[in-house]
Protein backbone atom coordinates (compact mmCIF):
# COMPACT_ATOMS: atom_id res chain seq x y z
CA UNK A 1 0.00 0.00 0.00
CA UNK A 2 2.84 2.69 0.76
CA UNK A 3 4.71 2.22 -2.26
CA UNK A 4 1.79 2.84 -4.69
CA UNK A 5 0.10 5.67 -2.32
CA UNK A 6 3.24 8.01 -1.55
CA UNK A 7 3.75 8.43 -5.27
CA UNK A 8 -0.24 9.45 -5.62
CA UNK A 9 -0.71 12.90 -7.58
CA UNK A 10 -0.58 15.90 -4.85
CA UNK A 11 -3.94 15.53 -2.10
CA UNK A 12 -6.83 17.12 -3.23
CA UNK A 13 -8.32 17.63 0.11
CA UNK A 14 -9.29 20.78 1.82
CA UNK A 15 -9.44 19.72 5.32
CA UNK A 16 -6.62 21.27 7.68
CA UNK A 17 -8.01 19.47 10.21
CA UNK A 18 -9.72 16.66 11.04
CA UNK A 19 -11.29 13.96 13.14
CA UNK A 20 -12.25 10.46 13.34
CA UNK A 21 -14.22 8.68 15.61
CA UNK A 22 -16.76 5.76 15.00
CA UNK A 23 -19.90 8.01 16.70
CA UNK A 24 -20.27 11.47 14.69
CA UNK A 25 -22.09 14.14 16.10
CA UNK A 26 -25.14 13.62 14.15
CA UNK A 27 -27.51 10.81 14.06
CA UNK A 28 -30.72 9.70 11.86
CA UNK A 29 -34.07 8.43 12.11
CA UNK A 30 -37.01 7.85 9.79
CA UNK A 31 -40.44 9.53 10.30
CA UNK A 32 -43.92 8.15 9.45
CA UNK A 33 -43.92 9.63 5.79
CA UNK A 34 -40.30 8.10 5.12
CA UNK A 35 -38.32 11.34 5.48
CA UNK A 36 -34.76 11.46 6.92
CA UNK A 37 -34.87 12.87 10.66
CA UNK A 38 -32.06 14.35 12.49
CA UNK A 39 -30.57 14.23 15.71
CA UNK A 40 -27.41 16.08 17.10
CA UNK A 41 -25.57 14.30 19.85
CA UNK A 42 -23.48 16.06 22.50
CA UNK A 43 -20.73 14.94 24.76
CA UNK A 44 -16.83 15.86 24.95
CA UNK A 45 -15.72 15.41 21.95
CA UNK A 46 -18.74 17.23 20.37
CA UNK A 47 -17.83 20.41 22.61
CA UNK A 48 -14.33 19.72 22.34
CA UNK A 49 -14.59 20.09 18.31
CA UNK A 50 -16.62 23.12 18.41
CA UNK A 51 -13.36 25.08 19.84
CA UNK A 52 -11.89 24.41 15.67
CA UNK A 53 -12.56 28.13 14.06
CA UNK A 54 -12.21 26.43 10.50
CA UNK A 55 -15.30 25.77 8.33
CA UNK A 56 -13.04 23.52 6.75
CA UNK A 57 -12.29 20.84 9.34
CA UNK A 58 -13.77 17.71 8.81
CA UNK A 59 -15.53 15.35 11.45
CA UNK A 60 -14.98 11.51 10.00
CA UNK A 61 -17.29 8.90 11.65
CA UNK A 62 -19.38 5.53 10.49
CA UNK A 63 -23.22 5.41 9.66
CA UNK A 64 -24.26 3.26 12.57
CA UNK A 65 -28.38 2.77 11.42
CA UNK A 66 -29.92 2.03 8.27
CA UNK A 67 -30.76 6.00 8.39
CA UNK A 68 -27.60 6.95 8.86
CA UNK A 69 -26.65 4.96 6.12
CA UNK A 70 -29.33 6.58 3.82
CA UNK A 71 -27.94 9.49 4.54
CA UNK A 72 -24.64 8.48 3.99
CA UNK A 73 -25.97 7.24 0.58
CA UNK A 74 -27.73 10.23 -0.53
CA UNK A 75 -25.28 13.08 0.09
CA UNK A 76 -22.27 13.45 -2.00
CA UNK A 77 -19.18 11.58 -0.89
CA UNK A 78 -21.07 10.97 2.50
CA UNK A 79 -20.91 14.59 3.22
CA UNK A 80 -23.88 15.56 4.98
CA UNK A 81 -23.06 18.85 4.89
CA UNK A 82 -23.35 18.95 1.23
CA UNK A 83 -26.57 17.24 1.10
CA UNK A 84 -28.44 20.15 2.74
CA UNK A 85 -28.12 18.38 6.71
CA UNK A 86 -27.95 20.71 9.63
CA UNK A 87 -25.15 20.03 11.07
CA UNK A 88 -24.34 22.66 13.74
CA UNK A 89 -22.00 24.26 11.23
CA UNK A 90 -19.47 21.47 10.82
CA UNK A 91 -18.23 19.29 7.78
CA UNK A 92 -19.16 15.92 8.17
CA UNK A 93 -18.16 12.70 6.32
CA UNK A 94 -20.27 9.74 7.62
CA UNK A 95 -19.27 6.33 6.37
CA UNK A 96 -21.38 3.67 4.92
CA UNK A 97 -19.97 1.03 5.74
CA UNK A 98 -21.63 -2.53 5.07
CA UNK A 99 -23.86 -3.87 8.18
CA UNK A 100 -22.23 -7.24 8.54
CA UNK A 101 -18.86 -5.63 7.87
CA UNK A 102 -19.98 -3.07 10.61
CA UNK A 103 -21.11 -5.22 12.85
CA UNK A 104 -18.34 -7.42 12.92
CA UNK A 105 -15.66 -4.86 13.88
CA UNK A 106 -18.05 -2.64 16.34
CA UNK A 107 -19.28 -5.94 18.13
CA UNK A 108 -16.72 -8.69 16.96
CA UNK A 109 -13.71 -6.54 17.82
CA UNK A 110 -13.95 -3.19 19.20
CA UNK A 111 -16.66 -3.92 21.80
CA UNK A 112 -16.28 -7.80 22.59
CA UNK A 113 -12.45 -7.96 21.94
CA UNK A 114 -10.55 -4.60 22.77
CA UNK A 115 -12.97 -3.12 25.14
CA UNK A 116 -12.47 -6.72 26.79
CA UNK A 117 -8.87 -6.33 26.93
CA UNK A 118 -8.61 -2.99 28.35
CA UNK A 119 -11.05 -3.37 31.35
CA UNK A 120 -9.78 -6.92 31.95
CA UNK A 121 -13.19 -7.90 31.75
CA UNK A 122 -12.99 -11.71 30.58
CA UNK A 123 -13.70 -15.02 32.32
CA UNK A 124 -10.25 -16.88 31.28
CA UNK A 125 -11.51 -19.82 32.25
CA UNK A 126 -14.30 -20.08 29.53
CA UNK A 127 -13.40 -17.03 27.45
CA UNK A 128 -11.77 -15.48 24.99
CA UNK A 129 -11.84 -18.11 22.14
CA UNK A 130 -10.01 -17.21 19.03
CA UNK A 131 -11.34 -19.28 16.68
CA UNK A 132 -12.06 -19.25 12.69
CA UNK A 133 -15.00 -16.44 13.41
CA UNK A 134 -12.66 -14.46 15.37
CA UNK A 135 -10.12 -14.18 12.09
CA UNK A 136 -13.58 -13.07 9.92
CA UNK A 137 -14.46 -10.44 12.71
CA UNK A 138 -10.89 -9.20 12.34
CA UNK A 139 -10.81 -8.98 9.10
CA UNK A 140 -13.93 -7.26 9.31
CA UNK A 141 -11.99 -4.61 11.73
CA UNK A 142 -9.54 -4.15 9.48
CA UNK A 143 -11.53 -3.36 6.26
CA UNK A 144 -13.77 -0.89 8.68
CA UNK A 145 -10.64 1.16 10.06
CA UNK A 146 -9.39 0.67 6.16
CA UNK A 147 -12.30 3.09 5.28
CA UNK A 148 -11.79 5.64 7.43
CA UNK A 149 -7.86 5.76 6.64
CA UNK A 150 -8.54 6.24 3.03
CA UNK A 151 -11.67 8.85 3.55
CA UNK A 152 -9.06 10.86 5.85
CA UNK A 153 -6.67 10.34 2.91
CA UNK A 154 -9.36 12.03 0.49
CA UNK A 155 -10.35 14.98 2.71
CA UNK A 156 -7.14 15.93 4.02
CA UNK A 157 -4.96 18.94 3.22
CA UNK A 158 -1.41 18.81 2.63
CA UNK A 159 -0.01 18.67 6.05
CA UNK A 160 -2.97 18.35 8.25
CA UNK A 161 -3.37 17.24 11.69
CA UNK A 162 -5.95 14.40 12.35
CA UNK A 163 -7.03 13.34 15.68
CA UNK A 164 -8.27 9.77 15.64
CA UNK A 165 -10.43 8.68 18.47
CA UNK A 166 -10.39 5.61 20.35
CA UNK A 167 -9.70 1.43 20.62
CA UNK A 168 -12.45 1.66 17.06
CA UNK A 169 -9.63 2.82 15.07
CA UNK A 170 -6.70 1.56 16.52
CA UNK A 171 -5.39 0.60 12.93
CA UNK A 172 -5.94 3.97 11.10
CA UNK A 173 -2.93 5.47 11.94
CA UNK A 174 -0.15 3.08 10.56
CA UNK A 175 -3.03 2.97 7.27
CA UNK A 176 -2.81 6.75 7.30
CA UNK A 177 0.73 7.42 7.33
CA UNK A 178 1.27 4.89 4.62
CA UNK A 179 -1.41 6.73 2.17
CA UNK A 180 -0.01 10.09 3.25
CA UNK A 181 3.06 10.84 4.76
CA UNK A 182 2.45 14.33 5.25
CA UNK A 183 -0.10 14.18 7.75
CA UNK A 184 0.23 14.93 11.19
CA UNK A 185 -1.36 12.10 12.76
CA UNK A 186 -2.75 11.81 16.66
CA UNK A 187 -4.57 9.27 18.03
CA UNK A 188 -6.17 9.46 21.79
CA UNK A 189 -7.44 6.18 23.67
CA UNK A 190 -10.79 6.94 25.64
CA UNK A 191 -10.13 3.58 27.57
CA UNK A 192 -7.29 2.62 30.11
CA UNK A 193 -5.24 0.70 28.20
CA UNK A 194 -4.24 -3.33 29.37
CA UNK A 195 -0.77 -3.93 31.30
CA UNK A 196 1.29 -6.70 29.04
CA UNK A 197 0.35 -9.63 31.04
CA UNK A 198 -3.29 -9.12 30.05
CA UNK A 199 -2.95 -8.05 26.55
CA UNK A 200 -1.07 -11.21 25.74
CA UNK A 201 -4.42 -13.04 25.54
CA UNK A 202 -4.47 -11.58 22.34
CA UNK A 203 -2.87 -13.16 19.35
CA UNK A 204 0.56 -12.49 19.20
CA UNK A 205 -0.47 -11.06 15.37
CA UNK A 206 -2.98 -8.90 16.32
CA UNK A 207 -1.26 -7.63 19.89
CA UNK A 208 1.15 -6.57 17.35
CA UNK A 209 -1.25 -4.77 14.65
CA UNK A 210 -2.46 -2.83 17.13
CA UNK A 211 0.18 -1.52 18.60
CA UNK A 212 2.21 -0.92 15.50
CA UNK A 213 -1.43 0.81 14.39
CA UNK A 214 -1.25 3.44 17.08
CA UNK A 215 2.52 3.92 16.62
CA UNK A 216 1.58 5.15 13.14
CA UNK A 217 0.79 8.40 14.86
CA UNK A 218 2.70 11.36 15.37
CA UNK A 219 1.61 11.62 19.26
CA UNK A 220 -0.51 8.51 20.64
CA UNK A 221 -2.88 10.23 23.70
CA UNK A 222 -4.49 8.94 27.14
CA UNK A 223 -6.63 10.29 30.09
CA UNK A 224 -4.01 9.47 32.67
CA UNK A 225 0.01 8.82 33.02
CA UNK A 226 -0.85 5.32 34.13
CA UNK A 227 -2.50 4.28 30.81
CA UNK A 228 0.15 6.07 28.93
CA UNK A 229 3.15 4.00 30.51
CA UNK A 230 1.01 0.45 30.46
CA UNK A 231 0.81 1.41 26.63
CA UNK A 232 4.57 1.76 26.63
CA UNK A 233 5.46 -1.24 28.53
CA UNK A 234 3.49 -2.93 25.41
CA UNK A 235 5.21 -1.73 23.02
CA UNK A 236 8.62 -2.61 24.67
CA UNK A 237 7.95 -6.14 25.35
CA UNK A 238 5.79 -6.96 22.47
CA UNK A 239 7.62 -4.96 19.85
CA UNK A 240 11.08 -4.57 21.25
CA UNK A 241 10.54 -0.96 20.99
CA UNK A 242 12.80 1.51 22.83
CA UNK A 243 10.69 3.83 25.46
CA UNK A 244 11.92 6.26 27.43
CA UNK A 245 9.42 6.84 30.37
CA UNK A 246 10.49 10.01 31.65
CA UNK A 247 10.20 12.30 27.84
CA UNK A 248 7.22 9.67 27.13
CA UNK A 249 8.42 8.46 24.33
CA UNK A 250 8.38 4.97 21.81
CA UNK A 251 10.61 4.64 19.29
CA UNK A 252 9.84 1.53 16.61
CA UNK A 253 11.19 0.80 13.54
CA UNK A 254 12.69 4.26 13.41
CA UNK A 255 10.23 5.69 14.19
CA UNK A 256 9.54 7.75 17.27
CA UNK A 257 6.06 8.18 18.62
CA UNK A 258 5.28 11.05 21.77
CA UNK A 259 2.83 9.98 24.50
CA UNK A 260 0.25 13.07 25.65
CA UNK A 261 -1.51 12.54 28.58
CA UNK A 262 -5.25 15.16 28.89
CA UNK A 263 -7.23 14.52 31.55
CA UNK A 264 -10.58 15.58 30.06
CA UNK A 265 -12.49 16.97 32.13
CA UNK A 266 -16.04 18.44 32.77
CA UNK A 267 -17.91 21.13 31.30
CA UNK A 268 -18.66 23.09 34.05
CA UNK A 269 -20.54 25.91 32.38
CA UNK A 270 -22.07 23.67 30.49
CA UNK A 271 -23.54 21.46 33.48
CA UNK A 272 -24.08 24.29 35.74
CA UNK A 273 -26.49 26.02 33.37
CA UNK A 274 -28.38 22.91 31.92
CA UNK A 275 -28.53 21.51 36.15
CA UNK A 276 -30.89 24.65 36.98
CA UNK A 277 -33.63 24.53 33.89
CA UNK A 278 -36.86 23.74 34.40
CA UNK A 279 -37.07 20.17 33.35
CA UNK A 280 -34.47 19.07 35.42
CA UNK A 281 -36.25 21.21 38.55
CA UNK A 282 -39.31 19.36 38.21
CA UNK A 283 -37.57 15.55 38.17
CA UNK A 284 -35.33 17.55 41.62
CA UNK A 285 -38.91 18.10 42.66
CA UNK A 286 -40.04 14.43 42.01
CA UNK A 287 -37.29 12.91 43.48
CA UNK A 288 -37.61 15.05 46.97
CA UNK A 289 -40.85 13.86 47.15
CA UNK A 290 -39.56 10.18 47.20
CA UNK A 291 -36.48 10.71 49.17
CA UNK A 292 -38.11 12.90 52.03
CA UNK A 293 -35.65 14.12 54.40
CA UNK A 294 -33.17 11.00 54.03
CA UNK A 295 -29.63 11.17 53.59
CA UNK A 296 -29.01 10.12 49.27
CA UNK A 297 -26.69 7.68 47.83
CA UNK A 298 -26.43 8.23 44.11
CA UNK A 299 -24.77 6.73 40.95
CA UNK A 300 -25.59 6.96 37.26
CA UNK A 301 -24.02 4.62 35.31
CA UNK A 302 -24.42 2.55 32.53
CA UNK A 303 -25.40 -1.10 32.59
CA UNK A 304 -21.83 -1.79 31.44
CA UNK A 305 -20.03 -4.72 33.00
CA UNK A 306 -17.13 -2.11 33.98
CA UNK A 307 -19.14 0.06 35.60
CA UNK A 308 -19.13 -2.77 38.82
CA UNK A 309 -22.83 -1.87 39.22
CA UNK A 310 -23.84 -5.30 41.12
CA UNK A 311 -20.89 -5.04 43.98
CA UNK A 312 -22.07 -1.43 44.29
CA UNK A 313 -25.68 -3.00 45.61
CA UNK A 314 -23.87 -5.37 47.51
CA UNK A 315 -22.12 -2.89 48.90
CA UNK A 316 -25.12 -1.08 49.79
CA UNK A 317 -26.83 -4.38 50.97
CA UNK A 318 -23.84 -4.74 53.64
CA UNK A 319 -24.07 -1.23 54.67
CA UNK A 320 -27.92 -1.63 55.29
CA UNK A 321 -26.97 -5.25 56.69
CA UNK A 322 -24.53 -4.42 59.40
CA UNK A 323 -25.46 -0.57 60.17
CA UNK A 324 -29.16 -0.66 61.24
CA UNK A 325 -29.24 2.87 62.22
CA UNK A 326 -29.68 3.53 58.37
CA UNK A 327 -32.66 2.14 58.16
CA UNK A 328 -35.37 4.59 56.84
CA UNK A 329 -32.89 7.01 56.94
CA UNK A 330 -31.31 6.44 53.60
CA UNK A 331 -31.92 6.36 49.60
CA UNK A 332 -30.07 4.78 47.33
CA UNK A 333 -31.11 6.04 43.87
CA UNK A 334 -29.44 4.01 40.94
CA UNK A 335 -29.68 5.17 37.18
CA UNK A 336 -28.20 2.30 35.03
CA UNK A 337 -28.87 3.18 31.72
CA UNK A 338 -29.36 0.24 28.86
CA UNK A 339 -25.71 -0.56 27.04
CA UNK A 340 -24.92 -2.15 23.81
CA UNK A 341 -28.17 -4.38 24.44
CA UNK A 342 -27.56 -6.33 21.27
CA UNK A 343 -24.05 -8.42 23.32
CA UNK A 344 -25.87 -11.06 25.52
CA UNK A 345 -23.43 -10.65 28.40
CA UNK A 346 -24.60 -6.98 29.13
CA UNK A 347 -28.20 -8.38 28.63
CA UNK A 348 -27.52 -11.12 31.51
CA UNK A 349 -25.83 -7.92 33.27
CA UNK A 350 -28.79 -5.48 32.87
CA UNK A 351 -31.01 -8.85 34.58
CA UNK A 352 -28.81 -9.22 37.21
CA UNK A 353 -28.80 -5.74 38.65
CA UNK A 354 -32.53 -5.66 38.16
CA UNK A 355 -32.62 -8.62 40.15
CA UNK A 356 -30.53 -7.90 43.18
CA UNK A 357 -32.50 -4.25 43.60
CA UNK A 358 -35.29 -6.18 43.92
CA UNK A 359 -33.61 -8.29 46.26
CA UNK A 360 -32.43 -5.03 48.46
CA UNK A 361 -36.38 -3.52 48.05
CA UNK A 362 -37.79 -7.36 49.42
CA UNK A 363 -35.42 -7.14 52.24
CA UNK A 364 -35.63 -4.18 53.96
CA UNK A 365 -38.35 -1.84 51.92
CA UNK A 366 -41.15 -0.63 54.51
CA UNK A 367 -44.54 0.82 53.12
CA UNK A 368 -43.08 3.95 53.73
CA UNK A 369 -39.52 3.86 52.47
CA UNK A 370 -37.96 2.54 49.39
CA UNK A 371 -34.67 1.84 50.36
CA UNK A 372 -33.73 1.59 46.46
CA UNK A 373 -34.87 3.64 43.62
CA UNK A 374 -33.63 1.80 40.35
CA UNK A 375 -34.07 3.42 36.36
CA UNK A 376 -32.81 1.82 33.37
CA UNK A 377 -34.35 4.45 30.68
CA UNK A 378 -32.13 7.09 30.09
CA UNK A 379 -33.12 10.58 30.98
CA UNK A 380 -30.24 13.31 31.43
CA UNK A 381 -32.38 15.61 33.30
CA UNK A 382 -33.07 13.42 35.90
CA UNK A 383 -29.45 12.50 35.88
CA UNK A 384 -28.63 15.94 36.48
CA UNK A 385 -31.09 16.18 39.23
CA UNK A 386 -30.02 13.37 41.30
CA UNK A 387 -26.83 15.04 41.04
CA UNK A 388 -27.72 17.89 42.60
CA UNK A 389 -29.75 16.13 45.44
CA UNK A 390 -26.31 13.88 46.21
CA UNK A 391 -25.22 13.35 49.64
CA UNK A 392 -22.68 10.67 48.29
CA UNK A 393 -21.62 10.00 45.20
CA UNK A 394 -20.59 5.93 44.28
CA UNK A 395 -18.19 5.71 41.45
CA UNK A 396 -16.62 2.17 42.02
CA UNK A 397 -15.76 0.87 38.33
CA UNK A 398 -13.75 -2.43 37.66
CA UNK A 399 -11.14 -0.29 35.83
CA UNK A 400 -12.53 2.70 33.52
CA UNK A 401 -10.20 5.67 31.38
CA UNK A 402 -11.88 7.94 33.24
CA UNK A 403 -15.51 8.66 34.32
CA UNK A 404 -16.85 12.10 33.55
CA UNK A 405 -19.56 11.15 36.20
CA UNK A 406 -17.12 11.40 39.13
CA UNK A 407 -16.16 15.16 38.15
CA UNK A 408 -19.84 15.61 37.10
CA UNK A 409 -21.39 15.26 40.66
CA UNK A 410 -19.26 17.84 42.42
CA UNK A 411 -19.56 20.67 39.76
CA UNK A 412 -23.27 20.68 40.22
CA UNK A 413 -23.98 19.09 44.02
CA UNK A 414 -26.36 21.80 45.86
CA UNK A 415 -25.43 21.34 49.50
CA UNK A 416 -21.84 19.30 49.11
CA UNK A 417 -21.40 15.76 48.10
CA UNK A 418 -19.14 13.19 49.40
CA UNK A 419 -17.58 11.14 46.33
CA UNK A 420 -16.42 7.20 46.97
CA UNK A 421 -14.71 6.61 44.19
CA UNK A 422 -12.32 3.30 42.60
CA UNK A 423 -8.70 3.71 42.87
CA UNK A 424 -9.14 2.24 39.45
CA UNK A 425 -10.93 4.88 37.83
CA UNK A 426 -8.87 7.01 35.67
CA UNK A 427 -10.34 10.09 37.16
CA UNK A 428 -9.09 9.31 40.75
CA UNK A 429 -5.56 10.26 39.74
CA UNK A 430 -6.97 13.85 39.65
CA UNK A 431 -9.59 13.29 42.45
CA UNK A 432 -8.26 10.89 44.91
CA UNK A 433 -7.34 12.98 47.67
CA UNK A 434 -10.60 14.33 48.02
CA UNK A 435 -12.63 11.06 47.50
CA UNK A 436 -13.02 7.91 49.79
CA UNK A 437 -11.12 5.97 47.88
CA UNK A 438 -12.16 2.27 47.35
CA UNK A 439 -11.14 -1.31 46.13
CA UNK A 440 -14.03 -1.95 43.45
CA UNK A 441 -13.32 -5.57 44.70
CA UNK A 442 -13.77 -5.28 48.09
CA UNK A 443 -17.75 -5.02 49.46
CA UNK A 444 -16.93 -4.38 52.97
CA UNK A 445 -14.68 -1.53 52.62
CA UNK A 446 -17.05 0.02 50.06
CA UNK A 447 -19.89 -0.23 52.56
CA UNK A 448 -17.76 1.69 55.50
CA UNK A 449 -17.08 4.33 52.89
CA UNK A 450 -20.58 5.01 52.29
CA UNK A 451 -21.05 5.24 55.80
CA UNK A 452 -18.19 7.58 56.31
CA UNK A 453 -19.96 9.77 53.52
CA UNK A 454 -22.42 9.59 55.06
CA UNK A 455 -21.98 10.88 58.38
CA UNK A 456 -19.37 13.80 56.89
CA UNK A 457 -19.90 16.84 58.57
CA UNK A 458 -21.84 19.39 56.19
CA UNK A 459 -18.55 21.55 55.76
CA UNK A 460 -16.01 18.97 55.50
CA UNK A 461 -18.25 17.46 52.46
CA UNK A 462 -18.42 21.52 51.17
CA UNK A 463 -15.19 22.09 51.13
CA UNK A 464 -14.31 18.46 49.76
CA UNK A 465 -16.73 19.54 46.94
CA UNK A 466 -14.81 22.81 46.15
CA UNK A 467 -12.09 20.94 45.33
CA UNK A 468 -13.21 17.98 43.63
CA UNK A 469 -14.99 21.27 41.04
CA UNK A 470 -11.87 22.48 40.56
CA UNK A 471 -9.97 19.46 39.73
CA UNK A 472 -12.67 18.12 37.48
CA UNK A 473 -12.93 21.44 35.51
CA UNK A 474 -9.16 22.06 35.24
CA UNK A 475 -9.04 20.87 31.19
CA UNK A 476 -12.62 21.34 30.25
CA UNK A 477 -13.62 19.24 26.72
CA UNK A 478 -12.45 22.61 24.25
CA UNK A 479 -9.33 23.06 25.90
CA UNK A 480 -8.51 19.16 25.98
CA UNK A 481 -8.90 18.94 22.59
CA UNK A 482 -7.27 22.30 21.67
CA UNK A 483 -3.85 21.05 23.40
CA UNK A 484 -3.72 17.98 21.34
CA UNK A 485 -4.38 19.98 18.16
CA UNK A 486 -1.78 22.26 19.16
CA UNK A 487 0.72 19.32 20.26
CA UNK A 488 0.13 17.94 17.37
CA UNK A 489 1.41 21.09 15.20
CA UNK A 490 5.33 21.62 14.13
CA UNK A 491 6.77 22.88 17.09
CA UNK A 492 4.11 21.55 19.61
Amino acid sequence: MGDLTTERSNPTGAAPVLVASNRGPVSFGTADDGTLTLRRGGGGLVSGLSAIDDPDAVWVCAALSDADRRAAREAPDGRLDRAGHDVGGQAVRMLGIDPETFARAYNGIANSTLWFIHHLLWNTPTAPVFDAGFRTEWAAYTAYNTAFAEALAAEAAPGAAVLVQDYHLSLVPELLRAARPDLRIGHFSHTPWAPPEYLRLLPDDIAGAVLTGILGADRAGFLTRRWALAFADCCERYLGADVDREALTVTHDGRTTALGVHGLGADADFLRERAHRPDVDERLATLRATVGDRRTVVRVDRTELSKNIVRGFLAYRHLLRTRPEWHDRVVHIAFAYPSRTDLAEYRAYTDQVRALAAEIEAEFGTPDWRPLVLHVDDDFPRSLAAYRLADVALVNPIRDGMNLVAKEVPVVSDQGCALVLSREAGAHAELGQDALSVNPYDIVATAEALHAGLTMPADERADRTKRLAAAATALPPQQWFLDQLNALRPGG
